[in-house]
Formats: structure tokens, sequence, C-alpha cells
């Protein structure tokens, strides 16, 4: 059976680095599911809208045809070794990936109508392969167990700006600011003097951590 695209994501998540680990973590970063020609029957979606919450099915389009048995997830510190399909890697048999997202709302465009949610750990551009309501009284469960990751869900660390950043709206520092609030880093890199970079929005930010504290350093729209 062939899967191909239903749809694409479209957001500011140009860079692998500093897409969230979860979804449902960068709940102010707006994406938009723009369906593929072939698909933008509006009868597709009628009643969408009575659903808060969506689960895309989507594929790890930059890793495909690469996995593992064993993986080490950053947040064991990189060292620890677990079964592949104990964790959320990318490095998957078939590449794919399930995310929850908030829909927000539907919009009119020039491509149709378009689904903007919030929430999702999804790159710009990555094909979505299905689109399914989220049903609170099935998809949740009160008192399950989250395995190694219980650890560190409430992990948050402080964001502070050592720089201009009247290049940027109120909206996009918002949003940077949750973004790294989660520390994208792996829990092995613990140099206070190096700078990491990421791409968002169009902008390229640079920061430092020590400790439980991030400092942007720079914040330019000149990405290359």
């Amino acid at each position: 059976m062939e899967i191909k695209p239903i749809a694409y994501i479209k957001n500011g998540f140009t860079d692998k680095f500093g897409i969230p680990r979860q979804s449902g973590m960068a709940n102010t970063v707006e994406s938009r599911v723009i369906f593929c020609p072939e698909y933008r029957d509006e009868n597709a979606i009628r009643g969408i809208e009575q659903y808060s919450h969506l689960w895309l099915i989507w594929g790890f389009s930059e890793n495909e045809g690469q996995w593992s048995p064993t993986v080490r997830p950053p947040r064991l510190g990189g060292n620890e070794r677990v079964g592949v399909f104990a964790t959320r890697s990318p490095f998957r048999p078939n590449s794919m990936g399930l995310s929850c997202v908030k829909l927000e709302r539907v919009e009119d465009s020039c491509d149709g109508k378009v689904l903007v949610v919030t929430g999702a750990d999804i790159k710009n551009e990555t094909p979505v392969y299905d689109i399914k309501p989220y049903l609170p009284y099935v998809d949740s469960v009160a008192d399950a167990m989250g395995g190694f990751s219980d650890k560190h869900k409430n992990d948050r660390v402080q964001v502070v700006f050592a720089c201009s950043t009247e290049e940027l709206s109120e909206a996009v520092k918002c949003q940077l600011t949750e973004l790294l609030s989660y520390d994208p880093r792996p829990s092995y890199q613990d140099d206070s003097d190096r700078v990491y970079g990421l791409d968002f929005s169009g902008y390229r930010v640079k920061f430092t951590c020590d400790g439980r504290i991030i400092t942007v350093t720079e914040v330019t729209n000149d990405i290359r």
C-alpha cells in the first residue's frame, strides 16, 4: 500500500535544532496544515471545528531509511541506550511521527482551507499523512506511566535577553522564550562558554547556558 502526503506543515521551525521535543510544548507557535491540491475538498474536513485537538500523523522526512534497534535519548545524557520502540526517536523503521496539536481555527487561503494549529513539534515543510480527531474519553489515560520522560516533564530554565530585541515582534519574542525555556540542548552538553545557534521564523538566535539560565546573546534576521 502506497502512503503519500495529504498535506504539508508550514511554520517557523526551519532547523531541527530547537524544535520542541514533544508536541504540546510550544503552545504559542502557530503551524499551518496546508493540504495538497488533490485533498483540498472542503467536505474532507467538514465538522472538524467541533474538535479542540487533532492527531497528526507525519513523516520524519530527513531520516528516511535510517533506523537503529537501540538509541541514546538526549534526555538520558546521550550515554544510556534503550530500545527504539521505547522512545520517540526519529530513527525508526518507517520514520513515522505522531503529534497531538490544538486546532485554533480553520482559515480560507489561496491554498484552500488551512488548519491553523498550535503545539506542533514538526519541522517546516514536513509531509502529513493523516489527520484524526483527538478523543479525550479514550485518548487520555489519567494514571498512565511515562517512563524515563516523567523525570524531565517539568524541566524548565530561565531565559534572559542580553541583546537588542527591537527586530522581534512581541509574539516572536514570546515564542522564542517558550522554546528556549525547555532547553533544546542535549543533556550531556553543559559547557557554559559554548555559544549555540538556532533558526526560527527567519531569525538566527545565538545563546549560552549557565546552569538553569539561558542567555540570548544575539538575534539577527540574516540566516545563511
